[in-house]
């Protein structure tokens, strides 16, 4: 009896002690233009039942990129949440680099983050994509930091720090869902603040939609601020707005980015301190409807 309580408490230690990567290292590509590269990472995924819906070659990277896709049990599973803010979750993320390295994001990591307390229910799923993903383009070893696994779903990169469902991640509010939704299309539609969407996913009978954002301008853009604490994260971006019947939201950058690098130290956060405001603003811009006549 005495081994079967050790036992079973060593389990759950260990449980509470596994720590998972953001990113897992794929099959390297030979070295060749990004377009090449992005054709056939997609062919790939194509293969495996993945739809592609964007591609986003971040302005001031150089030799980084990165294509989104989407999984049908996968959307099937955020859909059975909804509404809620699991619909950020819906985009899937590949980084491509022009010397042939490839890189996913790991499934396991990320939707135990975005999922939170939904996360069991769409287990079948998210281990489907890790398997696809693997199988389309091989598996090495994980990357980018390690997060107890335990601590995902209320993460937060340190004490005072935001987490998911922090206060200030709400840009604005409507009438109606289709009024939000309206406005961020016309306002990506128009670019507002040097921006560009790479991808959507809309489940209007839910009243959720999330989009990809390419932030370009080089004074605030997502450009200067990923250069000063790494480029070889490139599944990290683009960087998600979403909306949720008729509030529209984005990530405060606090957690968004720690999230995406957290290994790294507090004096590399220090370096880009003005970077969670520059997103924020640029992200309000895009979800305010006075905005939709500038």
């Amino acid at each position: 009896m005495k081994r079967l309580l050790l036992g079973t408490a060593l389990l759950c230690v260990a449980q509470l002690s596994l720590a998972l990567s953001p990113y897992t290292h794929a099959s390297k590509l030979a070295a060749a233009d990004l377009s090449a590269q992005l054709a056939q990472v997609e062919k790939k995924l194509q293969a495996e039942g993945f739809t592609v819906i964007g591609q986003h070659m971040p302005k001031g990277i150089a030799g980084r990129a990165s294509v989104v896709v989407s999984d049908p049990a996968m959307l099937a599973a955020i859909r059975a949440t909804g509404p809620s803010s699991s619909i950020v979750a819906a985009g899937i993320r590949v980084g491509i680099g022009d010397d042939g390295s490839v890189s996913y994001m790991n499934p396991d990591y990320w939707y135990r983050a975005y999922l939170r307390g939904k996360f069991s229910g769409a287990q079948e799923a998210v281990n489907s994509v890790q398997k696809r993903l693997v199988k389309a383009l091989g598996e090495g070893t994980g990357f980018g930091g390690d997060v107890p696994q335990a601590e995902l779903t209320d993460y937060r990169y340190m004490f005072g720090m935001e987490r998911f469902d922090s206060a200030n991640s709400e840009l604005s509010s409507y009438a109606s869902f289709d009024q939000a939704l309206k406005a961020v299309k016309d306002n990506l539609a128009k670019g507002l603040g040097d921006t560009r969407q790479v991808y959507e996913v809309v489940m209007p009978d839910k009243k959720m939609a999330v989009f990809g954002v390419a932030m370009n301008s080089s004074g605030d853009g997502e450009g200067w601020w990923v250069n000063k604490i790494g480029t070889d994260h490139p599944a990290a971006l683009p960087y998600e707005l979403f909306i949720v019947d008729n509030k529209v939201y984005a990530l405060y950058a606090r957690y968004r980015i720690a999230l995406a690098w957290p290994a790294l130290g507090m004096g590399q956060f220090m370096t880009i301190i003005n970077a969670p405001e520059a997103v924020r603003n640029t992200m309000v811009r895009l979800a305010t409807a006075s905005a939709a006549g500038q």
